[in-house]
């Protein structure tokens, strides 16, 4: 039986035809319907006899559209919301164009998952032209001039994309169908030889790896075919800067290496890395706009001293991670220092799998405290890694390997599972915490397991925050992070934005989320006491709060002076080591029962409270 409560979400998710189906924890493509309206019953031509016990793929005919239904199984693997046009088939065979959207659920009461199919029919697309000599029985001659005229036009189009496929077909296996430059294959095959000539006469040679920077954006925000361009511009630009000796391949995706011989020295390399720089550093033009892209850039050499030439890709792309990590639009050449802390994160990547499999991630707690009355009003939840040798590890000893392995997602799980116990046992203690915020990377927002977890996790949803990072919600906003956010504002989850004013500040970011609580980064806060000018940029960020209605919190208050400071301009909340480290759940307990919750009075000092660094039982 279907709750009344997952009943009640249906009228606000959609009003066309509607069908909801059960689906299976472990994979979202499979499913079986268990209501339908009538709506739906309508535009299928089927009875709702028909469709309910039924798995979606009553609806899929063995011609659909190849693409079409590889990118719907996708989506639905991955719980991700999303829409599609696409043609189905009536039950009496008549086909039917319809755009098809998918909205996964979760029933409150049992955590089951489930799926919302909205089909809306497309008049102008409803059926494909009948035969012609069908058509002259029941329609005018200028129906069927115009009607014949049609498909002339759609057997042409499908005469041009069996073409494009047999081109492609029998294009040179080498060759990248996009761009025109080597493919991996061929970059491959010739990397064996370049080693080979390496080992047998010692002819050096080097290789550049580029990425380009901001390609995800530009194709969220202005499309695939955007995207195509830059990538094609990129590859004519490779190739008009390099010479006939070079081979340049695009590995895939926004992916380019360069294989060139090192020649006298190693400056030229690093001369035609500055060349690549330069010319990223242009605009590159698309639909008469200037879009900036830029690029980085990782070197590495294979010469007679290197030991293990195979692995000259691997140095590159280290490299190329150092490049982005120390800001992007650069480029670095591979050394051994980068080499012994290759080593150390593979140790480490292999390290964080065990502790996914031993669940040894647990919450610690920082307190929030109201500015006015110095009572806590919550807790920040952050992540720690209770090491077996190495001890308590914070997460920036972690989470960026994590980050890289896809594993955010195991451990915010088991984060999520450990909250769950903290907060059953915190709420024994004579004050009671109103709202725990938890960090949530870019990746994570689009993730829609994100909401699944929260509902499931047994905690009161109206009892958390949501906390995003200033870059992520400017720079990766899209159309499932928007509905992941209102998603969680409509079960009750506050959302915060925090570091704010660190990354590229903009107040229309700011009304794209339109978050509940606006977080001032501590490197603000904190020489604002002793800096007339570092108050007056806190007064402007506050303003900006204030005139969007949100809460404002200090972050890195370490001071009495700084927390006066940051309560007489206007923060109504305020965080930092002055009012505690972060720590374990017990020591949280016994500091709310020590202080009765109020942790700082603005004529006197933080009581002072012994704290022992016990782990939550």
């Amino acid at each position: 039986m279907i709750s009344p409560r997952l009943l009640e979400q249906v009228p606000s998710k959609c009003k066309e035809g509607l069908g909801l189906a059960l689906a299976s924890d472990d994979d979202g493509a499979v499913m079986v319907f268990h209501w339908c309206n009538k709506s739906l019953v309508r535009i299928m031509g089927f009875d709702q006899a028909d469709v309910i016990g039924q798995r979606a793929t009553i609806f899929v005919s063995p011609d659909m559209d190849q693409s079409a239904h590889l990118l719907t199984i996708d989506k639905l693997m991955r719980w991700e919301h999303f829409s599609v046009m696409v043609r189905l088939y009536k039950k009496n065979g008549d086909p039917v164009w319809v755009t098809m959207t998918w909205t996964p659920l979760t029933d409150p009461e049992d955590g089951s998952r489930w799926w919302l199919c909205s089909l809306i029919e497309l008049q102008s697309r409803s059926t494909p032209l009948k035969n012609v000599i069908e058509l002259a029985n029941d329609a005018s001659t200028n129906d069927l001039v115009a009607n014949y005229t049609e498909q002339i036009a759609f057997l042409e189009s499908e005469n041009r994309r069996l073409r494009s496929i047999a081109t492609a077909v029998t294009r040179d296996s080498n060759e990248d169908p996009l761009t025109g430059l080597s493919n991996r294959r061929h970059f491959e095959a010739n990397l064996s030889i370049w080693i080979s000539s390496l080992r047998r006469s010692g002819t050096a040679f080097a290789i550049l790896y580029i990425d380009l920077d901001r390609f995800k954006a530009i194709n969220d925000t202005l499309g695939h075919e955007a995207g195509d361009s830059l990538l094609v511009a990129v590859a004519s630009m490779l190739k008009r800067i390099t010479s006939d000796s070079d081979l340049v391949a695009r590995l895939g995706g926004d992916e380019f290496v360069i294989l060139r011989p090192l020649g006298e020295s190693a400056l030229e390399i690093s001369g035609l890395a500055d060349v690549i720089m330069q010319e990223m550093s242009k605009p590159f033009e698309y639909g008469g706009k200037l879009v900036s892209c830029g690029a980085s850039v990782g070197l590495a050499i294979a010469d007679e001293n290197t030991k293990n030439p195979e692995e000259i890709v691997g140095d590159a792309d280290t490299a190329l991670y150092h490049a982005k990590s120390a800001g992007r639009g650069r480029w670095s050449f591979f050394t051994a220092e980068m080499h012994t802390k290759s080593l150390a994160t593979r140790h480490l990547a292999t390290e964080l799998l065990v502790a996914c499999e031993r669940e040894e991630f647990v919450p610690y707690f920082q307190p929030l405290v109201n500015a006015s009355t110095g009572q806590i009003t919550g807790v920040e939840v952050l992540v720690r890694w209770s090491h077996p040798t190495k001890g308590l590890m914070p997460p920036a000893d972690f989470l960026g390997v994590a980050a890289q392995m896809g594993i955010l997602a195991k451990i915010d799980a088991i984060l999520f599972s450990r909250l769950a116990e903290a907060v059953t046992y915190l709420d024994k203690a004579h004050t009671k915490l109103s709202r725990f915020a938890i960090n949530v990377s870019a990746g994570r927002l689009s993730d829609t397991t994100l909401l699944h977890e929260i509902k499931v996790s047994g905690i009161d949803p109206t009892r958390l925050t949501v906390e995003l990072v200033e870059s992520v919600y400017l720079e990766q906003i899209h159309s499932t992070t928007s509905w992941t956010l209102e998603e969680l504002r409509e079960i009750g989850v506050e959302i915060a934005v925090d570091d704010f004013g660190t990354g590229h500040a903009s107040v229309q970011g700011l009304l794209q989320i339109n978050p509940d609580i606006l977080k001032i980064d501590r490197q603000f806060i904190q020489p604002a006491a002793e800096s007339q000018r570092s108050r007056a940029l806190i007064e402007s960020l506050i303003g900006i709060g204030k005139s969007l209605g949100l809460k404002v919190v200090a972050e890195g208050v370490e001071t009495e002076d700084q927390a006066q400071l940051a309560r007489e301009l206007g923060c109504d909340i305020l965080q930092g080591f002055y009012f505690g480290k972060p720590m374990a759940g017990f020591d949280l307990f016994k500091m709310l029962n020590q202080t009765s919750g109020c942790l700082w009075r603005s004529i006197s000092k933080l009581p002072q409270v012994e704290l022992s660094i016990d782990k939550l039982p």
